[in-house]
């Protein structure tokens, strides 16, 4: 066990086979590691959610294995076949079409399955589209939450953008505009970062407020996959309009810029700053 561990392998359990779960490229095919492809050669099965899709990044760097389609639709028959073929010595693959298995895709039930087995189970680093959007964003990175897909139900929706931590999300390039604007309605200062298509030829990150944004993609939705980064909610308590307004005034007639004024009272109130300017200039 100390060698397989040293050689950096996770040991199978005796007599049996074991699972490696493989991250892949979320668009760029040069990112996939030395690891993921010597693994990939090394498996007796490849699962995968769309053989032609993992077919065109094994053909790019000659891999030949055999392919099982994995996806949302048939995992828990599959997964009873696939550690069937574990407990048989097999070596099974696990990959999504892009990023890793498991976040927002297929893979959990195989996992599951495959630890009530006494399996083992590999996962290799690689290619994620929520930490690179998370990254490229700009915003806090200490603490944050990736929530998956976003939901439709506004009120579901509304308490998501209620996080105190950096939020994560996917979201279909149809319905981004709706939900900027949810978000604009709540909190129209609130940093946004759209990511769309990561890693490819036509990568774009829109940085803005969330009012900026919302405009931005009214009237034309991004092309591609996206990725929504949102900057934490306010942890203050929201205070009244009319005090604030009140300090407010007092700054902009003493000389101050109405909008870094508006900003600065809403740190110490916890009443938006696109309200405060609003009310202001009103």
């Amino acid at each position: 066990m100390v060698a397989d561990m040293a050689a950096g392998r996770v040991p199978s359990a005796p007599g049996g086979g074991r699972l490696i779960v493989c991250p892949t490229p979320i668009g760029n095919l040069e990112d996939v590691t030395l690891r993921v492809l010597s693994s990939l050669r090394e498996a007796d099965l490849v699962a995968c959610e769309d053989t032609r899709r993992t077919r065109v990044l094994l053909d790019r760097y000659g891999v030949s294995a055999k392919l099982v389609s994995y996806h949302e639709h048939n995992e828990r028959a599959r997964s009873a076949e696939l550690v069937k073929r574990m407990q048989d010595g097999a070596t099974v693959a696990l990959v999504s079409d892009a990023g890793m298995p498991l976040v927002s895709d297929p893979g959990f039930v195989l996992v599951q399955a495959c630890v009530a087995a006494g399996l083992a189970v590999e996962v290799l680093p690689g290619p994620s589209a929520a930490l690179a959007a998370l990254v490229a964003s700009a915003l806090p990175a200490d603490h944050w939450h990736f929530a998956g897909f976003l939901p439709r139900k506004r009120g579901e929706l509304e308490a998501l953008f209620e996080s105190p931590e950096t939020l994560v999300a996917f979201e279909s390039p149809k319905r981004i505009a709706s939900s900027l604007a949810v978000l604009a309605e709540l909190d129209a200062e609130r940093p946004v970062a759209v990511c769309r298509e990561l890693t490819k030829i036509h990568e774009e990150i829109v940085r803005g407020t969330a009012a900026e944004v919302a405009a931005r993609y009214a009237d034309a939705p991004p092309k591609g996959e996206v990725a929504l980064v949102v900057g934490p909610a306010s942890s203050g308590p929201r205070g009244e309009l009319e005090p604030a307004l009140a300090a407010l005034r007092k700054l902009v007639d003493a000389g101050a810029k109405p909008r870094p004024a508006a900003g600065v009272v809403a740190e110490l109130t916890g009443v938006p700053a696109n309200e405060l300017y609003r009310a202001l200039t009103s």
